[in-house]
């Protein structure tokens, strides 16, 4: 069987959270009408985080490991990705998916947070 390319996939989840906020979520005067979308979304994109996170860092488990590991391996690799990562964590993971926040630029800066970190991955990951 074919394997997946992390970043393809991640990219994936980003673009899926990205259609839920648009389409089920719906926009109004800066803020979502419907939290339960914005949950799905924020796991969405948070969830793409971490496929290109393990990726990057080699895992083919799927245990899951905890935030701390995530921030431990990365502030031994790159502070500034670490500072996207706790941002990504906090507005993704914790204000959308859980809280299901419903202001709309804290979705985009969750969503820009993943993108920045995919794209730090695919950077690092790329074979020329």
């Amino acid at each position: 069987m074919k394997e997946k390319n992390p970043v393809l996939e991640a990219k994936r989840y980003v673009e899926n959270a990205r259609t839920i906020l648009r389409e089920k979520a719906i926009k109004e005067n800066d803020r979502y009408t419907d939290r339960k979308y914005v949950k799905l979304a924020g796991h969405a994109a948070y969830t793409g985080v971490l496929v290109a996170l393990d990726g990057f860092f080699g895992i083919t488990t799927k245990k899951q490991k905890d935030v701390n590991w995530y921030k431990e391996q990365l502030a031994s690799v790159d502070k500034k990705v670490l500072g996207n990562f706790v941002d990504a964590y906090e507005l993704l993971h914790l204000y959308m998916g859980y809280d299901g926040t419903q202001n709309a630029t804290v979705a985009q800066q969750g969503i820009q947070r993943a993108d920045e970190i995919i794209q730090w991955v695919e950077q690092r990951t790329a074979t020329c």
